[in-house]
């Protein structure tokens, strides 16, 4: 990443990932389970559910529903999480194609 002077400050320039800016060894995941997690959360406030009736909509306890709510979803899996959205009225369409590099990636894109 590249570093600039901007008002005497040094500033670095991001990869599109906080979790890879910070080092994480599992920054493609975070990144992929995070965005799923805001949109969750902006669907349970749009729809004016309780963190209670999103939680049996979404099939997980309250508890996990509050903790999603917080940013905490390192106990949900990204399948999990994408079948939440799924009971929240989200379609998931999963894209697969050959990389242009040896190692592919993982990328979420919201419509």
């Amino acid at each position: 990443m590249a570093k600039r002077i901007v008002k005497g400050v040094a500033v670095e320039a991001s990869s599109g990932n906080v979790f890879r800016d910070l080092g994480l060894a599992d920054a493609e995941e975070l990144g992929i389970k995070s965005g799923l997690v805001i949109e969750i959360t902006r669907a349970v406030r749009r729809l004016g559910l309780t963190q209670q009736e999103a939680g049996r909509r979404m099939g997980i306890s309250q508890a996990k529903v509050s903790g999603l709510m917080r940013g905490d979803f390192a106990n949900l899996s990204e399948s999990k999480l994408m079948e939440c959205l799924n009971r929240l009225g989200y379609d998931i369409e999963i894209k697969v194609s050959p990389a242009g590099e040896p190692l592919g990636r993982r990328t979420l894109a919201m419509a």
